[in-house]
């Protein structure tokens, strides 16, 4: 999607306005082809994504994320004293706390639908004798 809105922002700008922009660099290698990239210029990678497929497995994976960004805020906040830097960083850093209480949450459901408390014996989107309701059974209602 938001390469899609990318697209249709630069399709028909000039060289003009490349350069005005600051896209020059970009229109260099990419011409306005679409190159996810973060604003330092690393290229997208699915390797951000890890995911598998389990939600036990995705979610406690999306929770190690949470924590270890939160960990980051922690660490820039001890070693930072500008308040114009500390501030931005602990809102962050409380929303990294708000993400990791809601993918708690989130596992949780999904560990609540087991039949059996051993989480670590199925894909419960997958398995459907390992869940009370299997999503694959959902889908294809």
């Amino acid at each position: 999607m938001i390469s899609a809105i990318l697209y249709q922002l630069t399709q028909n700008l000039t060289p003009e306005q490349i350069k005005e922009a600051g896209f020059d660099s970009y229109f260099v290698d990419h011409t306005q082809g679409i190159y996810p990239q973060s604003a330092a210029g690393v290229p997208f990678t699915a390797a951000y994504f890890q995911s598998k497929g389990d939600p036990i497995t995705d979610l406690t994976e999306d929770l190690a994320a949470e924590q270890k960004a939160r960990t980051t805020y922690d660490n820039i906040l001890r070693l930072c004293d500008d308040p114009d830097v500390k501030d931005p960083i602990k809102f962050l850093r409380q929303r990294e706390i708000v993400h990791f209480q809601r993918f708690g949450e989130a596992l949780r459901m999904v560990q609540d639908d087991l039949d059996a408390k051993n989480f670590y014996c199925c894909n419960p989107s997958y398995d459907c004798k390992c869940g009370k309701t299997c999503s694959r059974m959902k889908r294809m209602r």
